[in-house]
């Protein structure tokens, strides 16, 4: 139990998200579906939190001494990470957020993802659908790797 509770855990940090935990699941012969159910669900719980409040608090924090250059610093992230989706996706907006948040690569994943559609006003609802979709995508991938999958098909050549 205590695994999985680390599982959960590393799942809602910040850049590392499930990302982390499933590699740490893999490494430790967890179950893998329940340890990617707890994934999924650590790295989903910030997600309503983030979009309905983090845009407001940082942009209350912005001005702050202690905190404000880290304050500033996500919100440069999130508009920049949201305008350079929208010019990418165009209509199909929802997909780019879900492949945004599903490809594995530094910078991307749920955090980002959420604060990126509160910052277009995307809706909420559908957003959320199409971030845990993307978690999903990331979950897999992610799994193939730990697996040692990508590693044996480079051998095939």
């Amino acid at each position: 139990m205590k695994k999985y509770l680390i599982v959960f855990l590393i799942s809602m940090v910040p850049l590392i998200e499930l990302r982390g935990a499933i590699p740490y699941a893999v490494g430790f012969n967890l179950p893998i579906v329940p340890s990617i159910l707890v994934a999924l669900l650590g790295n989903m719980l910030p997600v309503p939190f983030i979009f309905l409040f983090a845009r407001k608090v940082l942009e209350w924090g912005k001005d702050k001494k202690v905190i404000g250059g880290f304050f500033t610093w996500c919100l440069e992230k999130g508009e920049k990470g949201g305008r350079k989706l929208e010019a990418k996706a165009g209509r199909g907006l929802y997909w780019a957020l879900m492949l945004f948040v599903g490809i594995p690569l530094p910078g991307t994943g749920a955090w980002t993802g959420t604060l990126a559609a509160s910052f277009l006003n995307m809706d909420f609802k559908k957003s959320v659908a199409y971030i845990l979709l993307g978690l999903m995508l990331a979950a897999a991938i992610m799994l193939l790797a730990s697996l040692g999958v990508f590693g044996a098909i480079s051998l095939v050549k």
